[in-house]
C-alpha cells in the first residue's frame, strides 16, 4: 500500500490530463488564497508539488476523512441520506477517485470490432493515463500506455490500422507486441538496450463486444475479467443477449456539465425519473414492471414492454434490460439494439458520455428503423442532460446538503453509492 502523500501525488497526476479541469482547479485555489488559508483543498491538487495550505498532513487526512465518511454504508436504505453534495463539487473527491476508483480493476475502453483484424488499433485516455489498444500481425491482442519511451511523446493517435508506431517526435519505432524496433541518432549512448525500452505493458482482455484493461500492474491477461468485471452478473447478461455477434453501427458524444455521478445516479433511480422526464419512452414502458437486480459490482434493471405491435415496442422489444457495471459503463439490451455508455470525469463539474450502438445481424441494413431508433435514443439524452445539468446547479447551492433515497426504486443508486463509499475509504492514512 501506498503512503497518503504518494497516493494523493499520484490522484493529483491524474487530473492534470484534462484542461478544463486544470483551470477550474486554478480558479478554485486562487479563492482558497484569498479568502483563507484553512479551506479544504490544498492548491496542491492538480499540480506536482507537494505544497500544501496545510500546517500538517494530519489535519489534511482528517479533514479528507470527515468528508467522505459523512456517506455511512451499514444504514439501511430506508433510513440513509446520500452522499453529501461535495462529493459532486471538490476537487479532492476527484482526485482520489482517479486513484481509488479508476486506477483499479476493469474498465471498459472500447468494442472488439475496433480490433478485429491484425493492425487495427485504437487510442484513448482515462485521467492521466494514455493508451493504445491494437491487435499484432498474429492477432494477439495488445494493450500498452501510449508514451514513447523516448521523451514522453504519444506515439499513435485515434484509431486505424498500422504495421508499427512511430513516435512523431523522434521516431522511435514500436512493433505491435510494443517492443522498441528502432531509435535513430543514439551513437555515442551508454547502458542502453533496446529490451529495455518497449512500449509499457497494460493488461487488456474481451469480454463480449467490449475490450477492457486494468490499470493496476500487477494484474495480468489471465485474471478472470468475467469474473473480476461483472463477477456473478455474467450468466445473466449473456442471457440477455450481450454477445460478441452484435454488429456495431454508431458513435456519439455528449459533454455534460456535471460531475460524473450525477450522471450515473440518474441512470440508476430505478425509473423513477421516467414517466416526468421522458414521456415518449415511458409511453412503450410497463413501469409497473420495474426490477432491480444487485450483483457484487453489477446491478441490473429490467422492465417489460407495454406497447406491443406498436412503433415503439418494435425498437424496444419484449423488454428493456439495464446493466450498471461499476464504476462507469452502462449496457442496454432492448429490442434488436444494444447501445452502451461510458462515463468519463472531464473535471469535478464535467463529464463525457460517449454511446456506442450495436445492432442484431438482421437489422444492420434497415437504414430507417436505425435512423428513428437513434434519433428516439438521442431524444432521451438530450432530456437527461437537461436533468442532469440542473441537479450539478443543485448540488453547487447552499440550499442542498444530503437527500433521501426512495427505498423501492432507488436501489441501484444506493448500491452504487455504498460500493463507491467501499472504494474511497481504501486509502492509506499513514
Amino acid at each position: 500500500m501506498h503512503s497518503l502523500s504518494t497516493r494523493l501525488l499520484a490522484s493529483s497526476a491524474y487530473l492534470q490530463i484534462e484542461p478544463s479541469l486544470s483551470a477550474w482547479l486554478s480558479q478554485i485555489s486562487g479563492a482558497v488564497t484569498a479568502n483563507s488559508q484553512k479551506r479544504m483543498f490544498p492548491r496542491a491538487i492538480g499540480r506536482r508539488s507537494s505544497t500544501s495550505t496545510y500546517s500538517n498532513s494530519a489535519q489534511f487526512r482528517d479533514e479528507v476523512r470527515a468528508e467522505i465518511d459523512k456517506y455511512d454504508s451499514k444504514i439501511p436504505i430506508e433510513e440513509a441520506v446520500t452522499p453529501p453534495s461535495s462529493w459532486y463539487t471538490s476537487p479532492m473527491i476527484a482526485a482520489l477517485e482517479f486513484d481509488l476508483v479508476f486506477g483499479r480493476g476493469w474498465q471498459a475502453v472500447g468494442y472488439a470490432s475496433q480490433v478485429k483484424e491484425p493492425f487495427g488499433f485504437f487510442t484513448g485516455s482515462l485521467g492521466s493515463v494514455r493508451y493504445l489498444v491494437c491487435k499484432d500481425k498474429d492477432g494477439e491482442l495488445h494493450a500498452f500506455h501510449n508514451v514513447c519511451r523516448h521523451h514522453a511523446a504519444p506515439v499513435a493517435s485515434g484509431f486505424g490500422r498500422s504495421a508499427s508506431f512511430v513516435c512523431p517526435y523522434h521516431g522511435w519505432t514500436y512493433s505491435l507486441d510494443g517492443k522498441l524496433q528502432k531509435a535513430t541518432r543514439l551513437g555515442g549512448i551508454k547502458n542502453f538496450s533496446a529490451r529495455d525500452f518497449g512500449l509499457l505493458p497494460i493488461p487488456v482482455s474481451l469480454w463480449g463486444p467490449f475490450v477492457v484493461i486494468n490499470l493496476q500492474s500487477k494484474v495480468t491477461k489471465s485474471s478472470g475479467v468475467e469474473n473480476e468485471w461483472l463477477g456473478s452478473a455474467s450468466s445473466l447478461l449473456i442471457k440477455a443477449g450481450i454477445t460478441a455477434s452484435l454488429r456495431h453501427v454508431k458513435r456519439q458524444d455528449y459533454i455534460l456539465n456535471c460531475n460524473w455521478k450525477v450522471y450515473c445516479d440518474n441512470y440508476l433511480d430505478g425509473g423513477y425519473h421516467v414517466p416526468y422526464a421522458h414521456g415518449a419512452l415511458a409511453s412503450g414502458l410497463d413501469l409497473n414492471s420495474y426490477t432491480t437486480t444487485l450483483f457484487e459490482r453489477v446491478s441490473i434493471q429490467s422492465c417489460r414492454s407495454r406497447s406491443v405491435g406498436t412503433e415503439s415496442a418494435h425498437r424496444i422489444g419484449q423488454a428493456a434490460t439495464y446493466a450498471f457495471v461499476y464504476p462507469n459503463f452502462m449496457i442496454n439490451r432492448y429490442g434488436p439494439w444494444l447501445d452502451t455508455n461510458l462515463v468519463l470525469p472531464m473535471s469535478p463539474v464535467q463529464c463525457r458520455v460517449i454511446f456506442d450502438y450495436f445492432l442484431d445481424e438482421d437489422k444492420i441494413h434497415d437504414e430507417a428503423f436505425i435512423k428513428d431508433s437513434l434519433e428516439d435514443s438521442d431524444q432521451v439524452q438530450k432530456e437527461d442532460i437537461f436533468l442532469c445539468e440542473g441537479v450539478q446547479k443543485g448540488l453547487e447551492s447552499p440550499a442542498y446538503n444530503v437527500g433521501r433515497y426512495a427505498p423501492k426504486v432507488e436501489l441501484a443508486m444506493h448500491h452504487f453509492h455504498n460500493v463507491l463509499y467501499k472504494q474511497l475509504s481504501d486509502w492509506d492514512v499513514n
